[in-house]
């Protein structure tokens, strides 16, 4: 529990308005009825092309596989900080990153040099032995680290199992992407062959003594292609409006946030809007919170989808493939790949 007086700073971040997301069934449509689909993706467009967030019901995702990973997230950060430095994040972008170990200084949307307070442990795809990037040591291809199962119990079993049904959710929903896009329902479903899937097992300790611009995750968007974000227990997320104004979201009780990424936004040209958004830590509890983030594979190019180009709306990015951009966006966020360097404990300096 925080005893620390709230500053100012911390009153103004929590002195936003609060905003109802769009709620969207997607019960049918991940079931693959075709009439279902067309109607929902009538629905994602004005979503994708506005706010660029909502929230799914009838997702398939029962309360308690996501009562379970929420259960296993405190489990795991309940552990001795020594215990979990001993799967400490690796150049793979896997492992454990301690409090203040990022800062997304490329974002458009802050200023700030303090580092963000959250803890998380990074889960990702794992590759076959034989992939010639696994062999040759390619960044992002190596193998999760995991602490052995005596020391948190059943953790590996809950948290593969969690990544395994999000990414199967997230694949049902490429035809709603597509047809949202008046593209042809399938036109995703080979760059998900050999999908990637990253989930951020997070913890947001409470603190009210906020410095200026200090915050458990800074305003950014996220780097991929759809992020599924279920309610934490305590509230933190806030989302920037299409009129630059922060919000808090209320949401069904039940339904899981739907946002995309950067990665999709270039793929789109721009069309769909990659949404920024930021946490506040809470006041008093830790805050348990499991981003999963569902991408294509890492050779996609993201050229420019052929519905979101024209004559006077040309490609508005030069090509990157899915592994250049995330890259880029790693190197640029977290301190462990060296190139952000820090201050003391808390600033980022370059």
């Amino acid at each position: 529990m925080s005893l620390a007086v709230e500053t100012e700073f911390a009153k103004s971040v929590r002195a936003v308005p609060r905003r109802a997301l769009p709620v969207i069934d997607v019960g049918k449509a991940r079931m693959g009825d075709a009439a279902a689909i067309e109607e929902v993706a009538v629905q994602w467009r004005e979503v994708w092309e506005s706010l660029g967030f909502l929230c799914i019901v009838n997702h398939g995702l029962e309360p308690e596989l996501i009562d379970g990973m929420r259960d296993a997230a405190k489990q795991f950060h309940d552990l001795e900080l020594e215990t979990k430095l001993e799967i400490k994040v690796t150049h793979d972008q896997k492992g454990y990153v301690p409090a203040r170990g990022g800062l997304t200084t490329h974002s458009k949307f802050h200023n700030s040099k303090k580092l963000n307070t959250v803890e998380c442990l990074v889960l990702a795809t794992d590759f076959p032995d034989d992939d010639p990037n696994a062999a040759e040591g390619k960044r992002f291809y190596g193998a999760t680290p995991w602490l052995p199962d005596d020391v948190v119990p059943g953790f590996r079993a809950t948290a593969e199992n969690y990544m395994a049904r999000i990414t199967e959710l997230g694949k049902s929903l490429l035809p709603v992407w597509a047809r949202s896009l008046d593209l042809d329902a399938g036109i995703f479903d080979p760059f998900f062959e050999a999908s990637y899937t990253y989930f951020r097992v997070a913890k947001y300790p409470p603190k009210s003594d906020l410095e200026d611009g200090e915050l458990g995750s800074n305003a950014h968007c996220d780097t991929g292609f759809m992020t599924f974000l279920p309610p934490a227990n305590e509230e933190g997320i806030q989302i920037l409006g299409e009129d630059d104004v922060w919000f808090w979201p209320d949401l069904p009780e039940g339904a899981v946030m739907v946002n995309m990424g950067y990665f999709f936004e270039r793929w789109t040209n721009n069309r769909f809007r990659a949404t920024p958004h930021r946490v506040v830590p809470p006041t008093e509890h830790d805050r348990y919170s499991f981003a999963c983030f569902v991408n294509p594979n890492f050779s996609t190019s993201g050229a420019a989808l052929p519905t979101c180009t024209s004559a006077d709306n040309p490609p508005q990015y030069p090509e990157m493939t899915y592994w250049e951009y995330f890259d880029w966006y790693m190197k640029n966020s977290y301190t462990h790949y060296g190139k952000l360097k820090v201050s003391g404990e808390n600033d980022v300096t370059a």
